[in-house]
């Protein structure tokens, strides 16, 4: 039985997503299986995922639904339905990933947590440098990067520094490098699929599973993420989503009614 699974979401970006390929390949500890949560790309992500198969060791597995607008929750659901990690870490597509970034959060885990990972920002000149040569290797020290203590790698500090820090903190809450329990996931019946457009379905998320009682794990100089420049998502779907965001924020409910009990 598998037990990590590493879910990445992407949509329409196969350059993008190639890159991150070729960054979990290097890294210091593999998953044990690869889902592509895929929402919607054309056929071109299709041969990307198709090319790397033959290049792992390890399954990697094509989740797809058909494109009818900004369905990250439901996509993330259906690709956690059929993972058979016992612990999920999820990323996005267009991240670069440090070599040790599974190792790092492998040391993370620990039952009754959820990890909320931070992100390096790099601008648009060395984004295009790294698609353009396929190069998945950044150095602390290299131009083009914003935030850059962000990846200061010291993960024994950040276990030092992890019983300090606040476990209910929702600031900085990124989709796009967390990880969970399965079961704990499926407690709080996985993403609430109302949330529709970008933003917030991963703050809901991280506010039911407050609820339900789990706390937050210090994630900072570990587990870094490199994410490529690219322009603003659509967020014409915003205010909607704070507005379900308040609703739940002023519930007693952790578990939500369209999540991934559908695909169980």
């Amino acid at each position: 039985m598998n037990d990590i699974s590493l879910v990445i979401a992407t949509y329409n970006w196969p350059r993008a997503l190639e890159l991150c390929l070729i960054s979990v390949l290097g890294q210091s500890v593999l998953p044990d299986e690869i889902l592509i949560a895929d929402d919607g790309s054309r056929e071109e992500t299709k041969m990307v995922i198709e090319a790397y198969q033959a290049k792992f060791d390890i399954p990697l597995r094509h989740i797809w639904q058909e494109d009818k607008g900004f369905r990250l929750a439901q996509i993330r659901n259906k690709a956690n339905a059929a993972a058979l990690g016992a612990y999920l870490i999820q990323i996005d597509g267009d991240l670069i990933l440090h070599p040790d970034f599974i190792s790092d959060h492998l040391d993370a885990r620990l039952k009754g947590y959820y990890v909320g990972g931070s992100r390096v920002l790099l601008d648009a000149k060395k984004s295009g440098e790294h698609l353009a040569a396929l190069n998945a290797q950044i150095s602390f020290f290299d131009a083009g990067i914003a935030n850059r203590m962000n990846g200061w790698h010291f993960p024994m500090l950040s276990k030092l520094i992890s019983p300090l820090s606040n476990s209910h903190k929702l600031r900085n809450i990124r989709g796009c490098n967390m990880a969970y329990w399965r079961e704990d996931f499926i407690a709080v019946n996985g993403y609430d699929e109302r949330f529709e457009g970008w933003g917030k379905e991963d703050s809901d998320l991280v506010i039911r599973f407050i609820k339900m009682g789990l706390k937050r794990r210090f994630f900072k100089w570990a587990g870094i993420v490199y994410h490529l420049f690219h322009n603003e998502a659509d967020r014409t779907s915003l205010g909607n989503n704070e507005a379900r965001l308040k609703e739940i924020a002023h519930s007693d409910k952790y578990r939500c009614d369209k999540g991934i009990d559908q695909y169980l």
